[in-house]
């Protein structure tokens, strides 16, 4: 796996072996952040998080791409490790701040978030339960992006979220949502 855009274009960054953890490939990453930079247009400044966030290869390809900072929220062991190693290795400590956590007891930023990244667990329910979670005030700011990767159906929209776009990428689908009030 490689940063695809950006400060670290081209650096490789470690994925685990198995199927414990599935990161985003590079074609899906690449596709997503086409969809979005084309939406967003820069990724400057950008207040970031990584929901479920495995290598964090997501969150990285924001900061990469000039993104201000990013929460990764982990609560796997072994990816958080891989995690830990893939920041170091690009020098990104200042701008990421990782916890070692499950998403359900992560509390509200103290400053909205402007992107969300959210690849849970494919058939666990996690993706809706966060949809549901991040449209409650405190979480995204008026005109936040929500991204949203899995393997079938969107998930059902809250009220303050709206649909941008659905993508296919063999196996993941991507899901772009918007918070309203842009």
């Amino acid at each position: 796996m490689r940063i695809i855009a950006g400060e670290w274009r081209g650096r490789a960054i470690e994925a685990p072996p198995g199927q414990g953890t599935r990161p985003t490939g590079d074609r899906v990453r690449e596709g997503l952040f086409s969809m979005l930079a084309s939406r967003i247009g820069s990724f400057e400044g950008l207040r970031v998080a990584d929901l479920f966030a495995g290598t964090g290869a997501l969150g990285l390809e924001a900061l990469s791409r000039g993104a201000a900072g990013c929460v990764f929220v982990e609560r796997d062991h072994g990816a958080l490790a891989i995690l830990r190693r893939n920041v170091a290795k690009l020098g990104a400590g200042e701008r990421a701040d990782i916890r070692a956590q499950a998403f359900e007891r992560l509390t509200p930023p103290t400053r909205p978030f402007d992107l969300v990244f959210m690849d849970p667990p494919y058939r666990s329910g996690l993706a809706q339960a966060a949809v549901d979670r991040l449209a409650a005030p405190g979480w995204l700011a008026a005109g936040a992006w929500l991204s949203v990767e899995s393997d079938g159906a969107a998930p059902s929209l809250p009220p303050g979220l709206e649909p941008e776009a659905d993508r296919r990428f063999g196996k993941a689908r991507i899901t772009l949502l918007r918070k309203a009030g842009c």
